[in-house]
């Protein structure tokens, strides 16, 4: 079978993404421009993402997908295959030909709009809109859910909002519902909104909201992050907001992100003036995955990478569990000596208390 007629099948998949998406991964769904699925092979979950929109190749091409939880990607073809269950790629030629031959035909690829300039609901433009209509975190319900999980590290945090109706759509279209909620404005280097996370939260504050997913992301986020800070020489990066915020408790001046999955954080972007990378590892599989990948990617940059981990699952949970001054203590001969003196906040210091002498 000829590769240019898979290429070509692959391209035109492409054009028709979210159409694929629909009949092939029925149980996922549509959040901003990708869809979010178990894994290749339709299961319910949230771990694969297939890009919608997009170049029809090249970097952050439309059709192509990750698996944040295996680290497996790959094309639309793949998908019809493992959906299929085929074993002959003849097969899935075949398969994709009777699909395409069932839709419209695709406008031309210069006619079509790149996601940053759709209007559509979960494109940048709605995560603008929700950001401007959401307000700073200081007294809110946010901060209370954040202070809940042993986070005080709030400078430098302008990018975090709170919204007190937030609307949620269930997966199995039953009504809209309102939730209070953390939104996190996601940037591109130069700073440009690109999408936003929300985070929804129960009103006690104590914890996220009751709901299946209480996390949901908008816009464009491949290469994208919630950025605390600026970075130039220096950065760390993790996965969520929590993570990296833990590490804010202890290293309040290094710039730090969140990419907000394992799948994004491996694909992050680097500013070119970045000369070391610290990763902050998740505890699993995923964390693994994505933190090998970075590795790979950075190293290839020519950029120094170390990789920071936790002692128990990551650092928001050293952090509650364990106490600000155990991660501290954890984290000091993980860091480059240099990065200790400039980064870590010292160790706070309470004077002993002076017993007074009772006269007789």
């Amino acid at each position: 079978m000829s590769s240019s007629i898979a290429s070509e099948l692959a391209s035109r998949l492409a054009r028709e993404a979210e159409a694929v998406c629909r009949r092939y991964l029925s149980n996922g769904r549509r959040e901003g421009c990708y869809w979010l699925v178990g894994d290749a092979r339709n299961e319910p979950g949230r771990s694969l993402f297939v890009r919608l929109k997009g170049p029809l190749s090249g970097k952050g091409a439309a059709g192509k997908w990750v698996d944040s939880a295996t680290a497996e990607h790959g094309d639309l073809l793949d998908i019809i295959r493992e959906t299929c269950r085929l074993r002959d790629f003849r097969e899935v030629i075949d398969e994709a030909r009777r699909f395409l031959s069932l839709q419209p035909r695709a406008p031309e690829p210069d006619k079509q709009r790149p996601c940053a300039e759709t209007t559509l609901a979960g494109s940048p433009e709605s995560a603008r809109r929700l950001l401007a209509i959401s307000r700073p975190i200081a007294g809110t319900l946010a901060e209370t859910y954040l202070r809940h999980r042993g986070i005080t590290a709030f400078h430098e945090t302008t990018n975090l909002r709170f919204h007190p109706r937030c609307y949620y759509r269930p997966a199995n279209r039953s009504p809209v519902q309102t939730w209070p909620a953390l939104i996190a404005a996601v940037s591109d280097l130069d700073g440009k909104l690109t999408g936003v996370q929300r985070t929804w939260l129960d009103p006690s504050g104590f914890s996220k909201a009751p709901i299946e997913t209480p996390r949901r992301a908008m816009g464009c986020l491949l290469g994208n992050a919630v950025r605390f800070g600026v970075a130039h020489d220096i950065m760390a990066a993790g996965e969520g907001i929590e993570t990296v915020l833990s590490l804010r408790c202890v290293m309040p001046t290094m710039p730090m992100i969140a990419a907000l999955s394992s799948a994004h954080l491996a694909a992050i972007l680097f500013p070119p003036t970045l000369r070391r990378l610290y990763v902050l590892r998740d505890n699993d599989a995923a964390g693994a995955n994505a933190a090998a990948t970075l590795l790979d990617r950075a190293n290839s940059a020519g950029i120094e990478t170390i990789i920071l981990s936790p002692t128990l699952g990551d650092f928001n949970d050293d952090l509650r569990l364990l106490g600000v001054e155990q991660l501290r203590a954890a984290l000091r001969p993980q860091l480059a000596p240099q990065d200790v003196a400039r980064f870590m906040k010292p160790r706070s210091r309470t004077r002993p208390m002076q017993r007074r002498r009772l006269r007789v």
